[in-house]
């Protein structure tokens, strides 16, 4: 094996390149992007960046000089078109045609967009640099979608002294993710800080006023962020022979066909910690899926499953949301420490009999360790929850609440 193909300049697609160096790969290393710039980090997109805080340049994931240190063939700004399996080629929009021994695919998602124009969406550099040149002080912002992304940039907008309006379709935003105590916990906080939040809304279309709900009603504003969810970026695979369904289908060893391999946000693939197929939108999985792949794509027989205990952690105003495991499809969530009235709790989630995930606010990461040694045991529900000591000494008095999905 002489050739390896990365296909995404993301923090997946770095990773699997960095891995291989480390891991002892001598051969060619070709790492293909779509935008013109070097690997980046999306998070800040919609907190420090879009907030001022930051400027593009501290984005960057690695220096001009660590990346010539990896001594790779970079080819920014060059899309993947086309991938034959059987003459193990990729095909750019530049025309080029790329051979490998092994590829990663590393492509992550693109913004589900609404019909209409004039909308921001923030996935790239450009968007989110696009979207802070027109949120100054007194300027109307309406944001489709109550999820995490549309929810940390209703909070980093207030803080710029912007009007806004978060429009959500659910009764209650999140509760499919988090439950609908928490959920209602953060709604409640947007409001606080003077966010007006609709719920059970359903928007057809951005017009040149703002937003047209199904319903007729126009709601006005001077800039519109569409943030309704995303979609994998899979279009460039269709017919190419691999499985696709809401991403790349892979098994547990990050596997989509023979000397095929798939990390990040793109990337389907069977989690037999959790035993269930899943797609994780998270930066610290990104990287970590993009390790497991490039060492199992090295190791070929003796790989090794991918099993992770997901994290994320969303920044909203002066609340720092942190989350291991995968809370999608919890039967129940116990407040486990804290109150959620004081915006200071642990909560846990369980599913079936076993403790599945837990989510915090204003806790220390070492709080949350216990947790996510009990997750990644697979421990029994009963047995976690009696089991793992508080950090504050502070059981809370809110009890035990069931969240429907």
């Amino acid at each position: 094996m002489n050739r390896v193909v990365v296909v995404g300049a993301s923090a997946a697609g770095l990773a699997a390149t960095e891995t291989l160096r480390r891991e002892g790969f001598e051969g060619t290393i070709t790492l293909v992007g779509d935008e013109p710039y070097a690997p980046y980090d999306r998070p800040p997109l919609s907190k420090q960046l879009l907030s001022r805080e930051w400027q593009p340049d501290r984005l960057r994931l690695r220096s001009d000089e660590d990346l010539s240190g990896l001594d790779i063939d970079l080819r920014l700004d060059s899309a993947a078109t086309g991938i034959d399996l059987d003459a193990h080629t990729v095909e750019l929009a530049t025309g080029d045609v790329l051979a490998y021994d092994r590829l990663v695919v590393a492509t992550g998602v693109s913004p589900r967009l609404l019909p209409g124009s004039g909308g921001h969406v923030l996935r790239t550099l450009d968007d989110s640099l696009r979207l802070r040149s027109r949120l100054v002080s007194g300027r109307r912002l309406v944001v489709v979608g109550a999820g995490f992304l549309g929810a940390e940039v209703a909070a980093a907008a207030r803080g710029l002294g912007c009007e806004v309006t978060l429009l959500e379709p659910a009764p209650v935003p999140l509760a499919h993710a988090v439950g609908e105590a928490v959920g209602s916990m953060l709604a409640a906080t947007h409001v606080e800080q003077g966010v007006i939040l609709r719920t059970g809304i359903g928007v057809d279309e951005v017009v040149p006023e703002g937003v047209r709900l199904t319903d007729g009603e126009v709601v006005r504003a001077d800039e519109v962020l569409v943030a309704v969810g995303s979609v994998p970026n899979t279009d460039w695979l269709e017919g190419s022979g691999l499985e696709l369904a809401d991403g790349i289908v892979c098994d547990e060893y990050c596997s989509a066909a023979p000397d095929v391999y798939a990390a990040g946000d793109v990337a389907r693939w069977h989690n037999p910690l959790f035993g269930t197929s899943m797609r994780v939108e998270h930066r610290t999985h990104a990287a970590e899926q993009g390790m497991a792949a490039a060492r199992n794509l090295l190791r070929g027989a003796e790989g090794r499953p991918f099993a992770p205990v997901p994290y994320f952690w969303s920044d909203q105003y002066d609340m720092r949301i942190q989350a291991y495991g995968y809370l999608r499809g919890h039967e129940e969530v116990r407040v486990v420490e804290g109150a959620l009235s004081e915006r200071h709790f642990i909560a846990a989630y369980r599913t079936g009999d076993r403790l599945v995930g837990v989510l915090a606010v204003g806790a220390a990461p070492k709080a949350l360790r216990p947790w996510r040694q009990a997750i990644a045991k697979g421990s029994p529900w009963d047995e976690a929850v009696a089991g793992i000591p508080q950090t504050t000494g502070r059981r809370t008095g809110e009890g035990l609440f069931d969240a429907a999905i």
